[in-house]
Parts: structure tokens; C-alpha cells; sequence
């Protein structure tokens, strides 16, 4: 449907609301009245924002006739002329204002977000830079005032992480964070190094919205859930009671673990958490094929084998493959200034969006 065919239907749509809402018989029904309420409250900016243009349009409708009228007084048609390119400069601005109300808005935008960084190639370079990874988010969420609560850690002997799960939580945590998910490539000279070479390793980053008993419904039949006694970096034992917890969903083969609390009954909830935001993502994956496409065409795929950003520290350059982008402040970067990352692949997300909303319209 072409855009000003949508706004229409849209305004008509609204009318129809508005004329519902006052009549006796919808107030009467609560959930008819509910529904209707939340619709006409999603469309009512929208249809404002539609009626500001069509009266910049009428504007410069006169103002067009009144500068080309040869019997109009010649200072009246030099500031009809004056006005007329105001206009135009606002009605351009107005249209790009309704093209972004326009833009789908993704449902899991304001949801929290499960973390998971995982150490890949690199033996234990690629796990200390996983740990750098986490740091990194973890202070930018917390200059964010989000909290971060750690579900689940693979820690090695020297400081590093085989994986990390975290949860951070916070009002529009996965729409800040989920363009983060792919691999991310380190070059930088390991502490182990006695020669000075530069290595290069990697860490791969998912990011999944957190999912509620809405989103996802897990039956108790559907799980085996095993308990075993936690252990530490070479096997050193955390405690002496079996709180670990391994929870297997039977019908995907999905296996997740915890054991950082002592507590078994916390280490099943943090489990639970994860499974679930699992379950939502390949749920959300396999049922919506349009938001697999979107996905697959703005700011790269997604996809965890995909290698998303370059982290050099001999040069201390962030490189963002997707987008071109390249800064020399790494080391800003990963001390949790992220800010400019992120805003940046924001900004090429919508711009995309908006070439794609543009194409339909035409």
C-alpha cells in the first residue's frame, strides 16, 4: 500500500474509532471498549501528525497560487514565494516525521535482554577477551542504571571466560543491545606472548530478549532436570550439596546449566530464564518468516557464525563490519563507552527501514 494510500486508511480508521468509542453499547462491553481505546490511543499521533501535513499542503497550495498570480501585487507574491519555500522545507520534515511513525515497531524493543559470550578460537587469549567483552557491556548497561545479574560463568585459571550468561535489565535493553549479536574478532599481543606477536581470537555474542510466560509456554513434561555437585576452574569444588542444576528440554534437545549459586533452587530459576529466551528466540525464528528477512537484510544477519566487528588494540581501532564504521578509541570503548557503537547501528537500522518503507510507497 502506498503511504499516503496507508495514512488514509489509517485517518478513516481512526474516525470509525472515535465514533465507536461514543456509543453507549461499547462502553457497556469492557473488553470491546479496552480494545478499541488501545487503537484509537496507537493511531491518534499518527493521524495528528497526517492532518498537520495535509494542512502544510493546503498552505502551500496558496501560497503556490498566490505567487504565480501575474494580477497579484509583486511584494505579495515575492513573500508568497518566501513562505512557499518555508513550507516546502517543513512538509519534507513533516513527511520524514510520518514515515518514521510508520516504521514497524519490533515487540521485543523494550524486553530485557540474556547476554551470552561465548570464547571461540583463541584458547585462553579468546577467553580473557570474552571477559573483556562482558566488562564492557556491563559498564555500559550500568552507566545506563540497568542492572546485571550474572545467570551463569565458565571461568578459567587465569581470569578469563569460557562463557557468560548474564541478564541485564533496564527499559529498552534489547533494542540497545541486539545488533550485538555475531562474532567478534580480537588482534592484539597476548600477556602469555614472550615474542611480541600479535594473535588473533575470537568470541561469539548472542543477544535474546527475555521471554515471559506469554511468549513462551514450557510444559514440566517437556523437562529433565538433573542436579550435580558445582565445580570450579580444575575442578576445585565450589560446595559440598548438589545445587547445580542441568535443565533439558526433550522436545528441542535445548541443554542449559547453572551451578554459580549455592543455592539449587536459584541456580533452576536462573536455568529456567534461559531456557526460556532460548525457546522464545528459535520460537520467534521458525514461526515469523517476515522478521527473518528483516533480519537477514538490516545491519547484517544476526547470525552467531557471522563476524560482525574487529577489535585491533595495536592500533586502537573498533572496526564494525556491517556498517563500515571505524573508530580509533579502543580503549574508550572497551571500558564501557559504547555509546556511539550503538547509536550508530541504530541509526543505519532505521535508515534502512525507511528505504525499505520508501520502496513500498512507490
Amino acid at each position: 500500500m502506498a503511504l499516503f494510500d496507508q495514512l488514509a486508511a489509517m485517518a478513516r480508521r481512526h474516525a470509525e474509532l472515535a465514533d465507536r468509542l461514543g456509543q453507549p453499547a461499547t462502553m457497556a462491553d469492557a473488553a470491546l471498549f479496552a480494545r478499541s481505546s488501545k487503537e484509537f490511543a496507537e493511531l491518534d499521533p499518527v493521524v495528528e501528525a497526517y492532518r498537520v501535513y495535509q494542512r502544510l499542503q493546503q498552505e502551500a497550495a496558496e501560497a503556490t497560487a498566490i505567487a504565480t498570480d501575474p494580477d497579484a501585487d509583486a511584494d505579495m507574491r515575492h513573500l508568497a514565494r518566501e513562505e512557499g519555500n518555508d513550507l516546502k522545507h517543513r512538509l519534507e520534515e513533516q513527511l520524514q516525521r510520518l514515515r518514521l511513525m510508520l516504521i514497524p515497531a519490533d515487540p521485543d524493543d523494550a524486553k530485557n535482554v540474556i547476554l551470552e559470550i561465548r570464547a571461540g578460537t583463541g584458547g585462553e587469549e579468546a577467553a580473557l577477551f570474552a571477559a573483556d567483552l562482558f566488562r564492557m557491556y556491563a559498564r555500559f548497561a550500568e552507566a545506563r542504571h540497568w542492572r546485571v545479574e550474572v545467570l551463569s560463568t565458565n571461568p578459567t585459571a587465569l581470569g578469563g571466560l569460557r562463557e557468560v550468561i548474564a541478564m541485564v535489565s533496564g527499559q529498552g535493553a534489547y533494542s540497545t543491545f541486539k545488533f550485538e549479536s555475531g562474532v567478534h574478532r580480537v588482534q592484539r599481543i597476548p600477556a602469555t606472548e614472550a615474542g611480541g606477536r600479535i594473535h588473533t581470537s575470537a568470541c561469539t555474542v548472542a543477544i535474546l530478549p527475555e521471554a515471559s510466560a506469554v511468549d513462551v509456554v514450557v510444559e514440566e513434561k517437556d523437562l529433565r532436570i538433573d542436579v550435580y555437585r558445582s565445580s570450579g576452574p580444575g575442578g576445585q569444588s565450589v560446595n559440598t550439596t548438589d545445587s547445580a542444576v542441568r535443565i533439558t528440554h526433550l522436545p528441542t534437545g535445548l541443554v542449559v546449566t547453572c551451578q554459580d549459586e549455592k543455592s539449587q533452587f536459584k541456580n533452576k530459576a536462573k536455568a529456567m530464564k534461559v531456557l526460556t529466551a532460548r525457546l522464545y528466540d528459535a520460537q520467534q525464528q521458525a514461526a515469523d518468516d517476515e522478521r527473518s528477512r528483516q533480519r537477514r537484510t538490516q545491519v547484517g544477519s544476526g547470525d552467531r557464525s557471522e563476524r560482525i566487528r574487529t577489535y585491533n588494540f595495536p592500533q586502537n581501532r573498533l572496526t564494525d563490519h556491517r556498517i563500515n564504521l571505524t573508530l580509533h578509541r579502543l580503549d574508550a570503548i572497551v571500558a564501557g563507552d559504547l555509546a556511539e557503537v550503538v547509536d550508530a547501528l541504530a541509526a543505519h537500522h532505521q535508515a534502512e527501514l525507511l528505504s525499505r518503507l520508501g520502496e513500498e510507497a512507490g
